[in-house]
């Protein structure tokens, strides 16, 4: 009977559940959040530039639409990633269920362009099928926190694996109701993309339910020993100069302007976050930037819109391939935890990219859809595997105060980076150049690639992290069983070394001999958890 749950237990350890198990009730509440999101940015992925276009929007303000929506995630994800620490991460992704509340109740509702646009850019609308905007940096954040460094990757990959199956049935549920509707009397092609995102709205609702569920473990927890000591003399005081403290913004006479204060206020921001944090992010900084432009380009909703111009599918067909797509990435993303632990972050993070960046580059040459939807499937089996790999990187090279700090930081810098991309797509789309688009993202990504493993690949991970709340208990038990070792070896040597004491009870005769095993008896009381397995035995 052991022999047939040993594949059971296999699949378990190997593939991250009993990682995700042992992060607890706050980590499910925070994957199955994101799963709901994903579900909704699935739905809009699919249809987002085909609704623009059923409006009669051109090309090139379909592209400046995705462009200042992605300007607006980044405003707000810097924003509410940086404070989250200080007013509370609750409730910033409390603030931001409303926002993509408030956003799908305008896109169901409303017609006109720059109605639209507002809604995009005040609230969370995803144009490229990904999380962007306030909630993914402090998942994240939270996550490593209730993680150890060995059980994080696995955590991760699920956080990015099972949202994408959100993404795949909500790709394949859209198209479906679309076909539906679309189909029924009465119902015009715009009113049915309208349905959907009443979808979205609800979806936002629940977000903000699970959000209210999570408990004050994920908050930002102080360590006991992380507090400035204030000095208290003149000796003090000099040395207390010493140390690294950003100086004061001195501004000339007047009030500053209102870019001057955010700029110094980033600029705070920013300093708070260590020398050899920033030496390191500074470089990864500059290769998501690269990464994030190719994406911007070619995301998923222009993706579709591509297809459908050149190749005229059926929606349903059209969703039947983002849903697989969608679905592949989740396989993958499940599998990058595994190989992570067996060849590294950063090579899984590579060699999983280079096939998906290629994919990518060939994409708009093939002539027949089956091949073209062929190329997307291997782009987006692929694409995830990088995500959680590239999550637990940023987390083993940084502080765990500064991760919120690093990772809103990081999501606002890859958002900077992506909101040029659907601009430049648009305008050569208008100009029938729309192949260029994929050829560049391509190029791009592949510079990603081999930056990525040329600067990173021989790097130390988790130097300066400290433990978790139960890795601390771990080491205190571990700690514990060590010294009750080494008393158990020293009781065992002074009883050897009372020779003569053992040699006169031997020869006192059987009325005094002790049964067999008792002599140690003594020793082994002095470990529970012996004595426990001395009980089970």
């Amino acid at each position: 009977m052991s022999a047939a749950w040993n594949p059971i237990r296999w699949f378990y350890r190997e593939f991250g559940l009993a990682s995700l198990h042992a992060a607890g009730r706050n980590a499910y509440l925070i994957i199955l959040a994101r799963t709901c999101r994903m579900f909704a940015y699935g739905t809009n992925s699919l249809i987002l530039a085909i609704f623009f276009s059923a409006l009669g929007v051109s090309d090139h303000q379909i592209g400046i639409f995705m462009t200042l929506t992605l300007v607006g995630d980044v405003f707000l994800g810097t924003l509410l990633s940086l404070v989250a620490d200080r007013i509370g991460r609750r409730r910033v992704l409390m603030g931001g269920s409303v926002l993509m509340i408030t956003s799908g109740v305008i896109f169901a509702v409303f017609d006109n362009f720059w109605i639209l646009l507002f809604g995009a850019v005040i609230g969370v609308i995803s144009i490229t099928g990904g999380d962007f905007g306030p909630f993914r940096s402090i998942e994240e954040s939270v996550l490593s926190q209730l993680t150890t460094p060995s059980t994080r990757s696995d955590v991760l990959a699920w956080h990015v694996s099972l949202p994408l199956l959100g993404s795949s049935i909500g790709s394949e549920v859209s198209g479906r109701v679309l076909h539906w509707l679309q189909s029924k009397d009465g119902w015009s092609e715009v009113d049915s993309y309208h349905a959907l995102f009443w979808i979205y709205a609800a979806m936002g609702v629940v977000n903000l339910v699970l959000v209210l569920l999570l408990t004050e473990a994920c908050e930002l927890q102080q360590s006991a020993n992380s507090y400035t000591e204030i000095p208290q003399g003149e000796n003090e005081s000099r040395e207390f100069r010493g140390l690294d403290i950003p100086e004061p913004v001195d501004f000339p006479a007047g009030r500053p302007g209102r870019l001057a204060r955010a700029w110094t206020w980033f600029s705070k921001q920013l300093g708070q976050i260590s020398a050899p944090t920033r030496s390191v992010m500074y470089k990864l900084w500059f290769l998501l930037a690269i990464d994030s432009l190719a994406d911007g380009m070619v995301p998923y909703s222009l993706t579709n819109y591509f297809l459908d111009v050149n190749f005229h599918p059926s929606k349903s067909t059209l969703g039947d391939v983002t849903s697989a797509s969608y679905f592949l990435g989740a396989l993958g993303a499940t599998l990058a935890g595994p190989l992570a632990k067996k060849i590294g972050l950063v090579n899984t993070m590579v060699f999983t990219h280079i096939p998906s960046s290629a994919a990518v580059l060939v994409f708009p040459f093939p002539p027949y859809f089956w091949m073209v939807a062929g190329l997307l499937l291997i782009r987006a089996a692929l694409n995830s595997m990088d995500q959680a790999p590239r999550t637990a990187l940023i987390a083993a090279v940084v502080k765990p105060g500064e991760r919120t700090a690093v990772m809103g930081i990081t999501s606002a810098l890859r958002t900077l980076a992506a909101m040029a991309g659907p601009t430049i797509t648009g305008l050569l789309a208008s100009n029938e150049h729309f192949w260029v688009a994929f050829v560049a993202a391509g190029v791009c990504r592949l510079v990603y690639d081999f930056g990525l493993y040329g600067l990173f690949v021989n790097m130390r991970l988790d130097q300066h992290g400290t433990a978790p709340m139960e890795q601390v208990s771990n080491d205190r038990v571990e700690s514990r069983r060590l010294d009750e070792e080494m008393e158990l070896e020293s009781i065992l040597d002074s009883d050897d070394s009372s020779s003569e004491d053992s040699e006169m009870n031997s020869k006192m005769g059987s009325t005094l001999k002790l049964p067999s095993g008792f002599e140690h008896t003594r020793a082994r009381s002095r470990s529970p958890h012996r004595g426990n397995n001395d009980i089970n035995a």
